[in-house]
């Protein structure tokens, strides 16, 4: 490697964290996110970094333009994906996306929010992530996305109320979390179902993300009755599997090794002292690896 790409390299490297971070949550795949850290790359090696006073903020922009395109190019693409889409989980102890030292950055990693954000528009969720989770202004935001900064005052608004319809369903703390992802499992392994109907919100919803390459549920079950009858069915007794706890975006969550060996991860909203939401992805191409 010559000097001029070490030097390249070291001043991508020196902020690859948050890079990495916000391709991540607007993205929601770490795959992808790597895939335009990549790109992002090639274009700073090929420019005249000599004309670059802020390499943070000229590598944010390319990596949000990047990540735009692809999300705009995927979601296009959605129709062919099989069953529900959720977004990919990312062990987060430790982060490889830099400190998760403020509310800001580790709730917007959630798969809750995370899940939400899928629901904005490309320039909804960039805006939002640029200053919500990383406190950027609207004049900073507007010359990233092209636009004036009232437009992206605007759009934050719109994506701001979209999010707070939402966010009241996962209110819970991180003990509470735990503590009713532990009870959940232990009733589903019992098949305790008034015990599982207890946990779950009347009007809770459950996801499972299986990519047609495992077996999953295709479409979302609601309610507390279906959804203590459906996980008491495939965690119950007779059903042996292995269970890891392990953190997840920043919350806690499990890695469930099933006897055929299949991988799931499993981490939850709740509000309450109720779940609201359980998101289960089991597409081999998204589970991470556990040590």
């Amino acid at each position: 490697m010559t000097t001029e790409a070490t030097d390249a390299a070291g001043a991508l490297q020196a902020h690859r964290p948050m890079l990495l971070g916000l391709a991540y949550r607007l993205l929601g795949s770490r795959h992808d996110a790597e895939d335009v850290l990549q790109e992002a790359y090639l274009r700073w090696h090929g420019v005249d970094r000599s004309a670059v006073e802020e390499p943070r903020r000229y590598l944010s922009r390319v990596v949000t333009r990047l990540a735009l395109d692809r999300l705009r190019a995927r979601q296009a693409a959605r129709e062919t994906y099989v069953g529900t889409w959720l977004p990919e989980p990312v062990p987060t102890a430790p982060s490889p996306f830099g400190p998760l030292d403020r509310a800001e950055l580790r709730d917007s990693l959630s798969t809750a929010l995370l899940h939400v954000l899928e629901r904005l528009t490309p320039p909804e969720r960039a805006v939002y992530v640029l200053h919500t989770a990383f406190d950027l202004p609207y004049a900073e935001i507007a010359e990233i996305l092209e636009r004036t900064p009232e437009d992206c005052r605007q759009l934050h608004h719109r994506a701001t109320s979209r999010v707070h319809q939402e966010q009241r369903r996962f209110t819970a703390s991180r003990a509470e979390r735990e503590r009713l992802l532990d009870a959940f499992l232990a009733a589903a392994r019992d098949g305790d179902l008034a015990t599982l109907t207890g946990l779950v919100a009347a009007d809770a919803t459950a996801w499972n993300d299986g990519g047609g390459r495992v077996r999953a549920a295709r479409n979302p079950v609601t309610g507390a009755d279906r959804i203590a009858r459906f996980y008491a069915g495939i965690y119950g007794p007779g059903r042996p599997m292995t269970v890891h706890p392990i953190e997840l975006n920043g919350e806690p969550a499990v890695l469930i090794m099933r006897a055929d060996g299949s991988r799931y991860t499993l981490t939850i909203a709740a509000a309450d002292g109720r779940i609201t939401g359980i998101y289960v992805v089991g597409n081999p191409t998204k589970v991470p690896p556990v040590d």
